[in-house]
């Protein structure tokens, strides 16, 4: 089974801290807001991305009053030089009336020269042109890109957009992360509780998996603390007990598992300790000890745009607290954003381990990332402080 856990890996101290002395406190560099950077023409004009691997680019570095600043760059591209609606975004309205604009690339450059993956581009124009296995590709399309600078203490600025032709092509890009929902004597903060109501209480949804090196895995995983004695199973509607998985479903039932409760399959936890589920498209479950180290937080909070950045602020509640506040690793809240927002996910009222993202309505959190654009709307929201992953559900 692949080990999951990019963010668990990459959590670094992201405090800036600042020292002066009487002498020289006029000397020390202030942190000023940009408004612009520059991103270079692409030497190439045309490019056949079926038969290239990738495209450089090159792109000014920010001024930020000559402080310097550890600069997180992310590509954007658009067939149409619009950036009104990106892919997360039109992905979030479960009616599909909305039509993406632009999409986000997953890549993140720390210096100001990167080549951008052309299988990512023909990607992102498939998601954005809405195209499948049917449609007519076009042999050349203009693509504009624009790249993001991003920074701690200081707002998310873009460069000028250039255009490139590009040849395109159709590859798929189905992602398959369908939520089950654990239940159990040992799930949350209420036994055996199924409501439709219940999540984020007896209910806890499997989050996204992604590999090590942050790539999607199709399927949905989870990694937290079990007592032994516990027993669980999975259901794929809240509230629902007609369609369920169980220990009939374990691929690999080593000897800390057990098969309980006669009919009913309850997975049962024969030896505590911190396990790994991932759940795959067809409905089998891998189940692993989990043997990586294991931070544990008193707060996880949701700071941003909304509470005027306030890690202090806006603290999630502890879910799972049956097996004891020490082994909760699981994050609750219903929240709802009157506008547009970004935000990100901190720990213990502060700054120095945080997770940003780049991708809505779920997605992989890594230490310092980018901030987490969230259309307005109502929402559950989970947050697994092992993995980093989060899970924003629509509440109606």
């Amino acid at each position: 089974m692949k080990k999951i856990f990019l963010s668990s890996l990459m959590l670094l101290s992201m405090m800036i801290v600042f020292t002066a002395c009487e002498d020289d406190r006029d000397s020390n560099p202030t942190l000023v807001q940009p408004t612009s950077f520059t991103l270079n023409n692409p030497v190439n004009t045309k490019v056949d991305l079926l038969n290239s691997s990738a495209i450089p680019f090159t792109w000014s570095q920010p001024d930020y009053g000559g402080w310097p600043a550890a600069v997180d760059y992310q590509f954007e591209l658009s067939p149409n030089n619009d950036w009104s609606t990106s892919v997360a975004e039109a992905k979030a309205d479960e009616t599909g009336a909305t039509v993406p604009t632009y999409d986000v690339l997953k890549q993140i450059f720390a210096s100001c020269s990167g080549e951008v993956s052309a299988e990512e581009i023909a990607k992102s124009l498939v998601k954005i042109m809405q195209w499948d296995e049917t449609s007519v590709i076009p042999e050349e399309l203009t693509v504009w890109f624009r790249v993001s600078a991003s920074t701690p203490g200081a707002k998310t600025i873009y460069s000028n957009p250039v255009s490139l032709v590009v040849k395109p092509y159709f590859i798929s890009t189905s992602e398959v992360y369908d939520i089950w929902y654990m239940v159990g004597n040992c799930i949350g903060s209420k036994e055996w509780s199924n409501e439709a109501g219940g999540i984020g209480l007896g209910l806890i949804p499997m989050y996204p998996a992604y590999d090590t090196d942050g790539s999607f895995v199709a399927g949905s995983m989870y990694v937290g603390y079990f007592p032994a004695g516990g027993q669980f199973k999975f259901v794929h509607v809240a509230g629902d007990w007609g369609e369920q998985l169980n220990f009939t479903n374990v691929v690999n039932p080593g000897a800390f598992l057990s098969d309980e409760d006669g009919d009913n399959h309850n997975i049962g936890i024969v030896e505590a300790g911190y396990y790994s589920i991932l759940i795959s498209p067809d409905g089998s479950i891998d189940i692993e000890k989990y043997e990586e180290a294991v931070n544990t937080y008193e707060m996880i909070s949701m700071p941003g745009d909304y509470q005027e950045w306030a890690p202090e602020n806006n603290p999630m509640a502890a879910v799972s607290t049956l097996n004891g506040l020490e082994y909760n690793h699981d994050w609750f809240v219903e929240e709802t954003y009157a506008a547009d927002a970004e935000l990100k996910f901190a720990a213990n009222g502060g700054w120095d381990v945080n997770w940003g993202g780049t991708t809505f309505p779920y997605g992989l959190g890594v230490a310092g990332g980018d901030n987490i654009k969230v259309p307005a709307g109502k929402y559950y929201v989970l947050f697994n402080d092992i993995m980093g992953t989060y899970t924003f559900i629509a509440v109606e």
